[in-house]
């Protein structure tokens, strides 16, 4: 149930410092931080916990973004880059890339609350 919790109120909270917040784009960092640092599971688990909560956000909100005009830009984007003009491999890029950033700071957090 902790695992749960932990998955939901990293995507929540990183998804309310994103649009409530007058902070900048990396301070959900923090925030998985703080989740991991409260709630006691093992730092495998908040890795992924961190990693599925963020990683799933930010892929959700591509995605939707992405729909709402049509893959126009994401195509460009992904021809820009050496993608081959995929859209789908851009949106696992941002998958891997928040999943990442939300993984190790929670793994941090669990970290050092067993460190204390």
């Amino acid at each position: 149930m902790k695992y749960i919790t932990s998955i939901l109120l990293s995507a929540l909270l990183a998804y309310a410092v994103g649009i409530y917040g007058n902070l900048p784009w990396w301070s959900f960092v923090v925030t998985n931080f703080i989740i991991a640092f409260s709630i006691p599971i093992k730092p495998a688990h908040s890795f992924t916990a961190g990693a599925l909560g963020v990683g799933s956000l930010w892929a959700g909100l591509a995605f939707g973004i992405d729909l709402s005009n049509n893959h126009i830009l994401s195509t460009k984007v992904a021809k820009i880059l050496p993608l081959g003009g995929s859209y789908v491999v851009l949106i696992f890029i941002t998958f891997l890339i928040g999943a990442l950033l939300g993984g190790l700071a929670s793994l941090t957090g669990s970290f050092l609350r067993n460190n204390k």
